[in-house]
C-alpha cells in the first residue's frame, strides 16, 4: 500500500539535494563523513511518514545519531544505508537527514532493500508502519500498512534465495490471519524476527521482572490512551511479565471489554483484581488530584469518580489465567501480578520519559533499538514473535468488543503456546 505524497521524492531529487550539502549550499548543514566498514552489518528502514516525534523519526535519529546508553553516547553499531518512507507530511524531516547523512532514500521498498544490485543488499530490516494518513476500518482501527510492507520484504527474500532480520514496530496487523502468516513467513524462512512495544524493555520503577517459572495467576495492567493505539502497550506490559509464568504462555480462550460503570461493577466482584488493580495504581506519579494530592486514597470508589470513563479488557486464557488491562486518565503505565503460592504481588512502573511532560527526547526507544542492533549483529531476536502475535490478537478482541458493546469474544484461534528464557530484558536489568 502506497499513501499519497505531498512532494515527491525521486532519486534525481535526491541527488541534487545531497550534491547541495556536499558542496555546503541549500540545505546549511554541513554533512557528516562516515567511513565505510564493510564488517558493520547494514540495516534498510521502511516507514510510513517521520516528522517530529513521529516512531519512525524516533527509530531513524537514533540510528544516524546515537543515543544515551549506559552513562554514555552509544554510536550505533549498525549502519543505516537505505531508506523506504511511504507519505511525506508537512513538517517532513527525512528529506533534510537522508542528505545530511547520505542515506539514498528509494522509490521502493524492493529497491530500498536491493539497492540496485537486483538482489537483498542489506543485513536487516526495520519496519516503522506507524502515524500517516491510512484509511480505518468500521471499529476505527487504522490500517496501517505493516502487513503490506512485510509481504514487499519477504519477497525480496525469495527472489534472493536469503533472509535477514526484521524488526516490526507495533502490532502486526489489525487482521488476525495476517498477523499469523507474518510469524509464519519469518520461520518458514528462518529469519529472526522482532517485533511490539518499547514497554517490555524500557526502564522499570523499582527494577524488577516476574520470577521465572513463579505461580503467577493474574496480570494486570494500568495505562493510559485509546483503543488500538496505547491499548497495545499496555498489553505488552502485562504479557512480557505474564510469559514467564510456570508452564509458559498457551494462549487465549476469550477477552471482554467494558466501558465506564461496567468496568467498576465488574472489579468489586473480582477480589484478586482489585488488590492487583490498587496495586498498579500505587506505582504510579499521575494520579488525578485536588489542589495538589488525590482527594482519598485510591479505592474502587475513589476510582468510580476519578476515571468515570475508563474502559478494560477482561482476558482469559486458556489455562485459566487472567489479565486485565484498565485504561485510565493517568500519564503512565504500571503493572501488578499475582504470585499465587506466595500471596506476593509483585509491581512497577515502566518508565516513559515522555517529550512534553517530563522529556526532551523519548528515551524509552533507546533499549528498543539497542536490542535491534543486537539481533542484526547476533542474528537472533532477543524474544519470541508469539508474544506481539498474541498482543496483536488481544488487541484486536479487545477493539472488537468495544465496538459489540462489552460483547464476549470467543478467541479459539488464538491457542498460540510459547516460551521464553530466564534472562531479562528491561535497560535496568544488568545494563543501565
Amino acid at each position: 500500500m502506497t499513501g499519497p505524497r505531498s512532494t515527491p521524492f525521486t532519486r534525481r531529487t535526491l541527488l541534487a539535494s545531497t550534491a547541495a550539502v556536499a558542496a555546503g549550499t541549500s540545505l546549511g548543514a554541513a554533512p557528516i563523513v562516515r567511513t565505510p566498514n564493510q564488517e558493520r552489518k547494514k540495516i534498510a528502514l521502511i516507514g510510513t511518514e517521520v516528522r517530529t516525534h513521529s516512531h519512525a523519526q524516533h527509530f531513524i535519529d537514533r540510528f544516524l545519531l546515537g543515543y544515551a546508553w549506559k552513562g554514555g553516547w552509544h554510536r550505533p553499531e549498525v549502519d543505516l544505508v537505505s531508506l523506504y518512507i511511504d507519505q511525506y507530511p508537512e513538517g517532513d524531516l527525512i528529506r533534510d537527514q537522508a542528505a545530511r547523512f547520505d542515506v539514498p532514500i528509494y522509490p521502493s521498498i524492493a529497491d530500498s532493500l536491493t539497492m540496485g544490485t537486483g538482489s537483498l543488499a542489506v543485513d536487516g530490516v526495520v519496519v516503522i508502519g506507524e502515524h500517516g494518513r491510512y484509511p480505518r476500518n468500521e471499529m476505527g482501527q487504522t490500517r496501517y500498512p505493516r502487513y503490506d510492507f512485510f509481504k514487499q520484504i519477504v519477497s525480496v527474500f525469495e527472489q534472493s534465495g536469503r533472509s535477514v532480520p526484521v524488526f516490526n514496530d507495533k502490532h502486526l496487523s489489525t487482521k488476525w490471519a495476517e498477523c499469523v502468516e507474518m510469524v509464519e513467513d519469518a520461520k518458514r524462512l528462518d529469519f529472526p524476527f522482532l517485533a511490539g512495544s518499547s514497554l517490555p524493555v524500557t526502564w522499570r520503577l523499582p527494577a524488577v521482572d516476574m520470577p521465572y517459572d513463579a505461580n503467577l495467576t493474574e496480570s494486570v495492567c494500568v495505562g493510559y490512551g485509546g483503543a488500538d493505539s496505547y491499548d497495545f502497550h499496555g498489553l505488552e506490559t502485562a504479557q512480557c511479565m505474564s510469559e514467564r509464568r510456570n508452564g509458559g504462555e498457551v494462549g487465549i480462550a476469550s477477552v471482554q471489554a467494558l466501558r465506564g460503570k461496567a468496568v467498576w461493577d465488574r472489579v468489586e466482584q473480582r477480589e484478586t483484581t482489585t488488590r492487583l488493580f490498587l496495586a498498579a495504581l500505587s506505582r504510579s506519579h499521575t494520579l488525578p488530584v485536588v489542589n495538589g494530592y488525590p482527594t482519598d486514597p485510591p479505592s474502587i470508589e475513589w476510582a468510580r469518580r476519578n476515571f468515570p470513563n475508563a474502559f478494560a479488557y477482561f482476558i482469559e486464557h486458556r489455562d485459566g489465567f487472567k489479565t486485565t488491562l484498565f485504561m485510565c486518565p493517568v500519564q503512565d503505565f504500571t503493572y501488578a501480578g499475582l504470585i499465587g503460592d506466595e500471596d506476593r504481588i509483585v509491581s512497577c512502573q515502566m518508565h516513559l520519559p515522555m517529550p512534553g511532560r517530563s522529556a526532551t527526547t523519548a528515551d524509552f526507544f533507546n533499549p528498543l533499538v539497542h536490542h535491534i542492533e543486537r539481533m542484526v549483529i547476533e542474528n537472533k531476536a532477543p524474544y519470541p514473535a508469539e508474544r506481539t502475535l498474541l498482543t496483536s490478537g488481544m488487541t484486536l478482541a479487545g477493539v472488537t468488543s468495544l465496538f459489540r458493546e462489552g460483547q464476549v469474544v470467543e478467541t479459539p484461534e488464538m491457542e498460540v503456546r510459547y516460551t521464553v528464557s530466564d534472562e531479562s530484558f528491561y535497560v535496568n536489568a544488568d545494563h543501565a
